[in-house]
């Protein structure tokens, strides 16, 4: 076996949450007064954990009400955090098939680490995973490699044999900041980012098995 140990994005990655995060962008944008914005607009805005998210929703002309936007987000969507959010299809029978082959399992997501375990133990899938990290587990969030470099001394993961899986620019930069290798999926939030980026992607969950087994 190549890799011994993987890490996953949450978002975009494990999960579809775009129904729910967009519920809690436009909450806020309601709240204050704005005007609400489609779903596909607010995807393009994630991935860089929640003040981002409400930065770039609000726009430039209302970054005075970033605090207070934030903070109507965040008290929403921690209500709301799995009104429609599912896992991908494939993705509980992938987990599954690597804790079978003795893969180690983690998540690094710029999502506060709470949340995600919420997330995870809702959809049953946090039994699956040796840790899961937030963007409020380190000084510095992805793609700061941090939580990589966390994940390898916690599990004494030689760098060489973990593997980052995410959907988006950020997870593979994340990736080259640890040294470490990277695989994309075609099923996320910004999977254009991978292609102009020339990264590997794979189309279905089960493809990433072969990978995890015999490398790239």
């Amino acid at each position: 076996m190549v890799f011994e140990h993987v890490v996953f994005d949450l978002d975009g990655t494990l999960i579809d949450s775009r129904v729910d995060l967009a519920a809690a962008v436009n909450h806020a944008l309601r709240t204050l007064q704005l005007p609400e914005l489609p779903v596909e607009t607010i995807c393009g805005y994630i991935g860089e954990g929640a003040r981002r998210l409400v930065q770039r929703a609000l726009g430039a002309a209302h970054q005075d009400r970033l605090d207070e936007g934030l903070a109507l987000f965040m008290t929403f969507y921690r209500a709301h955090l799995l009104d429609h959010t599912r896992a991908y299809p494939g993705i509980d029978a992938l987990l599954a098939a690597l804790a079978a082959m003795g893969v180690t399992l983690s998540v690094l997501s710029n999502k506060p680490a709470a949340m995600s375990r919420a997330i995870l133990a809702g959809l049953d899938l946090l039994h699956r995973f040796v840790v899961v990290l937030g963007g409020d587990s380190f000084l510095e969030r992805k793609p700061d490699p941090a939580g990589i470099d966390y994940v390898c001394n916690l599990t004494h993961t030689p760098h060489e044999r973990l593997l980052v899986v995410g959907d988006s620019a950020i997870d593979a930069q994340t990736a080259r900041a640890a040294r470490v290798a990277f695989c994309g999926v075609a099923w996320g939030l910004a999977p254009a980012s991978l292609r102009a980026a020339a990264e590997p992607i794979i189309d279905r969950p089960s493809e990433l098995l072969a990978i995890v087994a015999r490398g790239f």
